[in-house]
Order: C-alpha cells, then structure tokens, then sequence
C-alpha cells in the first residue's frame, strides 16, 4: 500500500496539468477492435467514478479474479458467482462484451486441486469447465481457456495439470470448453510472448499442432505487462501476423506497461510510446481483434503490490485522470 501510494503521488505531481480527454471521444470509438479493461465487481458497486469512466470508455470488460477457479470454487462444491454475475449483470445492463478470465490457470488454484489424482483431477477439470462456462453460456464472446502454460524458454510449465494429466489436458481443456458455450471464441493465453522468443514460438508450434487436430481453439492471447526496465519486445507486430496467418484471432489482453518509481514527464512519454507501438502493432493486423488493458486506473493497479519499486501501469492515473499513453491512443 505504501508504494501504491508513492506511486499516486508521483503521478499527481507530474500531471499537474491534465491532459485533456480527445476531441474524437471515448476510446471504443476511435477503433474497430475491443477495446477492454479487467475490471473488480467491487469498485462497480462502490465507485461511481470508476464505473462512469469504464462505461464511457471501454466496450469490452474482463473480471479481474471473479472467474477464476480460487474464487467461484475455492471449497469443493461450494460455488461464488456474485462478483462474476454482477459483471455479467453490468456488461449486458451497458451494452459490453465479456471475456472471461480463465478456466484453466495453475495460480489462484484451490489447494484441494492440487491434491488429487490424475484420473479425478480429469474428471475435477472437466466439471469444472462445463460448470463455469455453461453458467455464461452465450454471455461470454471469448475465453482464455488455458493460462499461462509455458516456460521462458518454451517448455511446458510443470503445473499440476501438466504433471498429472499430461501434454493432452490443453486440447481436452477446449474441446470441453467448446462442448460447453459453441459460439464462445476460446483462446490461450500468456504473458512475455508479445515478440519473436522462445515462449512465442512453443505456442506457436502448439496452436499450429491444436489446429492440425481439429481442436477448437480461436485466438492466441498476448497479455502485454510491460516495463521500462526492459526495452520493447523486438518483432510484436511479426509475431502477431504470424498467429492470425494460421487462422487464429490475436488479442492484446492484459496490457500496462510499468514505470520504475519516481514517474517523471520523461518516463510518461516512454509508457505512451510503449502502449502506442502495442496498440499499431495490433491494428496492423487485421486479425488481431482486441486490445485489453489489465485495470485502466493507477488507483486500483496490481503492479505496486506485485512489482515493488514500480506502478503507475495504467491509462489513467489514481483520479482517473488520463494521462500521456492514453492520448497516444486516442490523439
């Protein structure tokens, strides 16, 4: 809490003046893709300033932790749908898409999960996928099925799935996903594979693999978290032409690019640049359809918490003021 706050501050003294919102309007409408935010039912309900500004500007929304396994099914048999429901609720009440933000993922995951068998923790995975995407049956447009699965350098991430149910669980994942919404677009998902790399090539050899086999998976999803402390991933634009020439959708879905604290005007316009070659690199393509950030306010971001000694990921700053990267998408 103590470095989101430094965070604010920073952010408040360099935006001393706000910039001013674009002349051209909300940013869903300078564009023909999705654009999105992951969003937390409790600001929904508890913030009308953050709801205003998400209705206005995004047409697509993403439950931050409301959909995943931790959450709706943290005691066996027990479920929690009132956060995911409320953001279903809300998507159809404004008029948005929904992606739903994910099935399969190795963290957030019950400890009970982890403890069974193989053939249980089948049938476990199985249930579960019918359970929560037939619940959202045709109220969902995408979702990240699978999450996560690879290592830095392109091998299989040993998570339970993995270990136990082997190398066929990403396949069963989407068939049974698919058996469960038809019309829901499903993809795979992860992080550090926006560039030409190891980790972008095993998905791209596993989804060319999904689709030799029949598989019904959609899209490739490029989740974007980025820092200044690295430099921009090198072949982004490449990389996502590569993926929609096997005839997959791309999305850009999680995107913030994080600032080494303090913020100065300098690195302002660093993260505008950031954003801004993520979201032409994404309209060069047309198959790339979505471009989601992970939270659209530095009030609310994940980053302090998880990254100490940087923050102010998102568009807007803490007083939902825009900031530089947002008129670099929407001038």
């Amino acid at each position: 809490m103590r470095t989101r706050l430094a965070a604010g501050i920073a952010v408040l003294v360099v935006l001393s003046q706000t910039v001013p919102a674009s002349a051209a309007g909300p940013l869903k409408s300078v564009t023909n893709r999705y654009v999105g935010s992951a969003v937390a039912a409790q600001h929904l309900t508890a913030e009308a300033d953050y709801k205003k500004v998400l209705t206005r500007e995004f047409d697509s929304v993403t439950p931050e932790n409301e959909m995943k396994w931790g959450v709706v099914e943290a005691v066996r048999g027990q479920y929690d749908w009132s956060g995911a429901d409320e953001i279903v609720r809300y998507a159809k009440k404004t008029g948005k898409s929904v992606r739903g933000h994910t099935l399969v993922w190795h963290s957030q995951l019950p400890d009970w999960v982890d403890d069974l068998e193989a053939a249980e923790l089948r049938d476990v995975v199985k249930n579960h996928i019918r359970t929560e995407a037939g619940r959202y049956r045709g109220k969902i447009r995408a979702w990240d099925v699978v999450n996560e699965a690879f290592n830095e350098d392109g091998t299989r991430r040993q998570t339970v799935f993995q270990e136990k149910l082997g190398d066929r669980y990403i396949a069963d994942a989407f068939r049974w996903a698919h058996a469960a919404d038809p019309k829901a677009k499903l993809y795979i998902n992860d992080y550090n594979v926006e560039g030409l790399n190891a980790k972008s090539d095993a998905v791209y050899e596993l989804v060319k693999s999904l689709k030799r086999q029949g598989v019904p998976i959609h899209g490739v999803g490029i989740q974007a978290h980025l820092s200044l402390m690295y430099g921009f991933p090198a072949g982004v634009k490449e990389n996502i032409a590569r993926f929609a020439a096997l005839g997959l959708d791309v999305a850009i879905t999680e995107a913030d690019v994080r600032i080494p604290l303090p913020v100065t005007p300098e690195k302002l316009v660093a993260q505008a640049d950031y954003f801004g070659q993520v979201w032409d690199a994404c309209h060069a393509v047309r198959r790339c359809v979505e471009f989601t950030t992970w939270g659209f306010t530095d009030r609310h971001s994940w980053v302090p918490d998880v990254f100490p000694g940087e923050g102010a990921a998102c568009l807007f700053d803490e007083n939902l003021r825009p900031k530089p990267a947002y008129a670099r998408l929407n001038p």
